[in-house]
């Protein structure tokens, strides 16, 4: 007999490490400039279609340890987070895990590498354990993974814009002094 998954599957036989993926995109600036932007994680809400008012603890900041929260909406629902960062490699790589490095659900990881005059910045996201918040079923978790890769996707093409309009600011403040 040959098991099978279906859509209506419930998540108890699911694998979570198999709900994950990442995307990439080139941008128009140095490692260091696009960590500095990512890692402020203030700045968020600038490019992702999902996320509102992120701000690190008090005292907090980019580095591995901090906390920080913030509001999420999607179809309609709006709800908190707590996160935490694991890993923070200034123009290199910055990670962090919703729900803390210890028992979280979801990892978000953005690492940088030079090309030619920019980056190619790649975003990963990684479900860590099955939870019913996300989802109770296989075409629920599909799904879920199937939204978040639309909003990677419009989070980089966001970014690239917003470094490519600012620069292009400078430069014409530049031609302006």
């Amino acid at each position: 007999m040959t098991a099978t998954t279906t859509g209506n599957d419930p998540f108890e036989g699911l694998d979570a490490s198999t709900f994950a993926f990442t995307r990439r995109a080139w941008v128009d600036a140095a490692p260091t400039r696009v960590y500095d932007l990512v890692s402020d994680v203030s700045t968020i809400s600038r490019w992702s279609p999902d996320a509102d008012d992120v701000t690190f603890d008090r005292g907090a900041g980019p580095r591995a340890g901090a906390w920080f929260g913030g509001r999420n909406r999607r179809d309609g629902r709006q709800w908190t987070t707590r996160s935490q960062v694991v890993r923070a490699d200034p123009g290199d790589a910055f990670t962090f895990v919703v729900g803390g490095a210890e028992d979280g659900i979801v990892r978000w990881s953005w690492t940088f590498h030079p090309e030619g005059r920019g980056t190619v910045v790649e975003q990963s996201w990684q479900l860590l354990r099955l939870d019913p918040v996300l989802g109770t079923t296989r075409g629920e978790l599909d799904a879920l993974r199937a939204y978040m890769t639309n909003s990677v996707e419009t989070t980089l093409i966001s970014l690239a814009r917003w470094i490519a309009e600012d620069a292009g600011q400078l430069v014409g403040q530049d031609e302006v002094l």
